[in-house]
């Protein structure tokens, strides 16, 4: 299903999901980041006092999961919107 076929309440479902994933994503790795280097995660990747090696890991790992948040909820909302139709 392309994306010009998709009902107005997927599409606003899978905005909605996607922030709330989002928010949630975010959370989730700044505790991860906190546990596993015992400091706060960085806000500011161009921060100088944040090693290259640290930039690149977060970045990495936020993408990664950002990507991962944003599929899982337009699944979320494609089978939602499903339902709703049957």
């Amino acid at each position: 299903m392309g994306d010009d076929e998709q009902p107005l309440a997927v599409k606003v479902g899978t905005v909605v999901l996607t922030v709330a994933a989002g928010w949630v994503a975010q959370k989730l790795v700044g505790l991860a980041w906190e546990k596993a280097t015992g400091s706060v995660a960085p806000t500011n990747v161009d921060d100088d006092e944040l090693s290259i090696v640290q930039a690149v890991t977060f970045a990495a790992v936020s993408g990664g999961v950002a990507v991962l948040a944003k599929r899982l909820a337009r699944q979320g909302a494609v089978r939602a919107g499903a339902r709703f139709r049957a």
